[in-house]
C-alpha cells in the first residue's frame, strides 16, 4: 500500500518533518502533496477548507480511507517500521490521546508564529505521482 501525505508546504515545522520522513522512507510508502498544490488536492477531492484542520493522510489504493490532524500523524508513525508498538502504547494510556489531540491543535493553530513561515512552498522529493493532470516541473 502507498499513502499520500498532504502537508503545509509553507510551514517550517511541517516541511522539516516531511524532509525527515522522506529520508526515512525514500518514497517507498509515502508520497507528498503540499496543501498549496490545488490541482493535486482536487485530484484527491480535498479542498483548502479541508486542509485547515491539519495534515491529511490518504491510502492511495482506497482513497476513502483518510486520517487527519493528530490521527494522520499517529497513523504515519504507526506505519513506520518501529512505530506500531509506540503508537499502540500511546493509544492505550487513558487520557494521553486527548492530550495529544489538543497539543496537535495548538501546534497547528500556532505553527507560523512558533516555527516560522517559509517564503516558498517546500516541494517534496517524492511527490504524488498518481495525478497525471498535475503540472509538475
Amino acid at each position: 500500500m502507498n499513502y499520500v501525505v498532504i502537508y503545509d508546504g509553507l510551514c517550517n515545522l511541517c516541511s522539516t518533518l516531511v524532509q525527515a520522513l522522506e529520508q526515512l522512507d525514500r518514497g517507498k510508502l509515502f508520497q507528498y502533496i503540499p496543501m498549496q498544490d490545488e490541482t493535486a488536492l482536487a485530484h484527491w477531492h480535498v479542498t483548502a477548507q479541508d486542509c485547515e484542520m491539519g495534515m491529511i493522510l490518504i491510502q492511495a489504493d482506497e482513497p476513502d480511507r483518510r486520517w487527519q490532524g493528530s490521527n494522520a500523524a499517529e497513523e504515519i508513525a504507526r506505519l513506520l517500521p518501529i512505530g506500531r508498538p509506540f503508537i499502540d502504547a500511546y493509544r492505550a494510556v487513558p487520557g494521553l490521546k486527548g492530550m495529544g489531540d489538543r497539543a496537535y491543535e495548538q501546534i497547528r493553530d500556532n505553527r507560523y508564529a512558533w516555527f516560522g513561515r517559509r517564503d516558498r512552498t517546500y516541494e517534496p522529493h517524492y511527490p504524488d505521482e498518481s495525478c497525471t493532470a498535475c503540472n509538475r516541473s
